[in-house]
């Protein structure tokens, strides 16, 4: 289960699992502002959001492209494939990493398993495939996943 943390402004800040939101209930640089009704952990009510007591800056979101990660391409694709529009579950390299391709926004799709076979180690034109989705680096906000 994630809890939500806000900032001390209220605005989005992160998402934690339970035992991280407990720790900082204890350490008491959180409060909770909704809880699970009748459960606790504790002398803590469960939370499903924390507040920080203290605002903390965000510059790491500013200026700076998020990095590329398997889970931020699951995001980024909403959970289908780049090639037929299925469900989608394993991460395809557009230009294959067997033959230079990289980990990168710009050369990675999520893939069902049947287009990733089928496209195997070839490009999308060599394999004869085309891709329904726009290669490009995602926002923080899709990668926040609220």
């Amino acid at each position: 289960m994630d809890v939500l943390v806000l900032n001390a402004s209220y605005e989005p800040f992160q998402k934690v699992d339970l035992r991280h939101a407990i720790r900082m209930l204890v350490r008491e640089v959180a409060v909770v502002e909704e809880a699970e009704e009748g459960r606790t952990i504790g002398r803590f009510p469960v939370p499903r959001v924390l507040r920080l007591v203290r605002y903390v800056a965000m510059r790491w979101r500013h200026g700076r492209r998020p990095p590329w990660s398997k889970r931020g391409v699951y995001l980024r694709e909403r959970g289908t494939c780049g090639y037929c529009g299925g469900r989608g579950h394993t991460i395809d390299h557009v230009f294959p990493q067997s033959r230079g391709g990289a980990d990168t926004w710009e050369n990675t799709v999520l893939a069902c398993g049947k287009c990733n076979n089928r496209k195997g180690n070839k490009t999308p034109g060599e394999a004869g495939m085309r891709l329904r989705v726009a290669l490009r680096v995602p926002t923080w906000n899709e990668l926040f996943d609220l």
